[in-house]
């Protein structure tokens, strides 16, 4: 399948779809604390995007049937809302939600943590994975490469002692939630397709305490990392443009 490259006006819409994002996973960040489920999580992401006036990007994707992905602790990605999954002090949550408006699509993902004082260690894993998001996209500039953007998030993860999941990464995106290219978040500089204006990447590193490998639970959505260590996830839509990366779900 070919990259995509967005209009101006294309880029726009997507800046839309993006904005929405963004109020939604601050509506739910604001509610995360100990004895919320979930499921209330996934309740208020729903009437948000309804009264936004948008329609949820994930939400029968695959028959996936939510629109968040909330993923707690040892779970990568994709953990699916539950009225049985209560928060609790100490706790991490990544919460992943895309919507699409006008054709177009945005999708980003935070980390958040749960009442109280995380362990350093957390603290440190949240702090490396946002900020190795923010390395990916420093590189996603005209010229350089997907390889690029991997290998700036790499770099940093493993610099802090954590490592980079490999089963699964970021992708373009545009008039469907995932279009080519795939965007690791690793790599080797100068491998992989040429970045181009226009060109609209969704870059998500997932970032593990411990080791890389990650495993499906038997749901078949919810990834846990193998080693049972916690993991973090970050991501925003970034077109690239001239002017440099812009981030379309800030």
């Amino acid at each position: 399948m070919a990259i995509v490259c967005k209009s101006g006006s294309e880029i726009e819409k997507m800046r839309r779809s993006g904005r929405i994002v963004r109020q939604v996973l601050d509506t739910v960040r604001d509610l995360v604390a100990p004895g919320v489920t979930t499921m209330d999580l996934e309740r208020a992401a729903e009437a948000k995007i309804k009264e936004l006036g948008a329609k949820p990007a994930f939400k029968g994707y695959y028959d996936y049937p939510c629109v968040l992905c909330t993923s707690v602790n040892h779970e990568i990605v994709h953990g699916i809302p539950s009225e049985k999954r209560m928060l609790k002090a100490g706790d991490i949550v990544s919460i992943d939600t895309g919507v699409v408006l006008d054709g177009y699509y945005g999708d980003a993902a935070i980390t958040v943590p749960v009442g109280g004082e995380l362990t350093p260690q957390l603290e440190k894993l949240l702090e490396v994975t946002r900020e190795s998001l923010y390395r990916g996209i420093e590189a996603a500039r005209i010229g350089n490469t997907v390889g690029d953007v991997g290998s700036a998030v790499q770099k940093l993860v493993e610099a802090n002692g954590f490592s980079v999941v490999r089963e699964f990464v970021g992708h373009g995106i545009g008039t469907k939630l995932h279009e080519e290219p795939q965007v690791p978040n690793y790599g080797t500089p100068g491998s992989g397709p040429k970045l181009r204006d226009g060109m609209v990447l969704a870059i998500e590193p997932m970032v593990n305490v411990g080791r890389s490998e990650a495993r499906v639970l038997d749901d078949n959505w919810t990834a846990v990392t193998k080693d049972g260590t916690y993991s973090a996830h970050f991501e925003h839509t970034v077109a690239i443009t001239k002017d440099g990366p812009v981030i379309l779900t800030d």
